[in-house]
């Protein structure tokens, strides 16, 4: 809106509000006013979309306490003054230049538009020729709202990204591609897919959430994967190759060697997750060993003849030495 609209226009008026209303009441019925002409709550209405435009523009100003202050200057100027050109008899110019004490010379006009900030332009350029970004350049179009949305998806899919049909509030489907690794609560959103601006900005966008379930085997630690792998006592004491799943591909194999401690992290370069921005991360498979819980009369014999011939350790020793530091 071009600042010198303001002379015509009473916002305070538009909103049904007095002068000397406060910040809270000022919202509270914009936001009464908005609902009730909002587009998408008259579909079709051409006077409810005029009124909702006004509405939105006078509230613009009024909430902001600059432009609040300077609009009341321009209103309470305006009052007793017509633009008309020299000459033009009683209420011209002569009648704005009275408010600052001055007789209408040169010096008039140095003072009128220093207040604006002007430093002596026209009319009809420079911010009091502006057609929209209202004054000072505020007030402007607005941005239209955000649409939320929220989609849960399997690991898998989250790991390797997939273009997806969502529905948006209003019933309408719309797609979104899922970029490959996106996390669980991040947010993705698809600029100007929101709803429509109010008067004529930028439309919104279409913010979206995602969950993420957890997976079964793997865990997410950044780009890489991990997972637990269990391994037998004589596995992980006398060595073996095992096999290990990976997420969408084929396993892989690992080499464990002998005296392999419970706990110890076997690396698998790039088999994480493969991110176009950062890279693709690892496979960190970390060994456990399982400890059977039920034994044969033939197997709990072969234990305690290893047990009599083993090496006699207290594994517990190093530990305990500590705790007496």
């Amino acid at each position: 809106m071009a600042s010198q609209d303001w002379f015509d226009k009473d916002f305070y008026k538009t909103l049904g509000v007095s002068k000397d209303v406060s910040d809270a009441e000022l919202k509270k019925t914009y936001r009464k006013l908005a609902r009730k002409y909002h587009p998408d709550s008259n579909p079709g209405d051409a006077k409810a979309e005029a009124r909702f435009k006004e509405i939105s523009e006078a509230y613009a100003v009024l909430s902001d306490a600059e432009q609040r202050r300077e609009y009341d200057e321009i209103r309470a100027m305006g009052s007793g003054a017509r633009f008309t050109a020299p000459g033009g008899g009683a209420g011209g110019f002569e009648d704005v230049f009275s408010r600052f004490g001055q007789g209408g010379g040169r010096a008039d006009f140095d003072d009128i538009f220093a207040m604006f900030n002007q430093g002596g332009g026209s009319f009809g350029s420079g911010r009091f020729g502006q057609s929209t970004g209202g004054f000072r350049g505020f007030g402007g179009p607005q941005k239209g709202a955000d649409v939320t949305a929220r989609t849960t998806l399997d690991f898998a899919t989250a790991a390797q990204g997939e273009t997806i049909t969502l529905q948006a509030g209003d019933g309408k489907p719309f797609k979104i591609k899922v970029p490959a690794g996106v996390a669980d609560g991040q947010k993705i959103r698809l600029r100007g897919r929101g709803r429509p601006s109010p008067d004529g900005g930028e439309p919104g966008d279409i913010v979206v959430q995602v969950t993420v379930r957890p997976h079964p085997v793997f865990t997410r630690d950044g780009l890489n994967l991990r997972l637990t792998v269990p391994v037998t006592f004589a596995e992980a004491a006398l060595g073996a190759t095992i096999e290990v799943p990976t997420l969408g591909g084929d396993p892989v194999k690992l080499r464990v060697a002998p005296g392999t401690p419970s706990g110890r992290v076997l690396r698998v370069k790039g088999r994480g997750i493969a991110s176009a921005k950062k890279g693709t991360g690892d496979l960190l498979a970390e060994l456990q060993v399982a400890v059977p819980s039920h034994l044969d009369a033939a197997a709990r014999e072969a234990l305690l003849a290893f047990q009599a011939v083993g090496p006699a350790e207290n594994p517990r020793a190093e530990m305990m030495a500590k705790a007496q530091d």
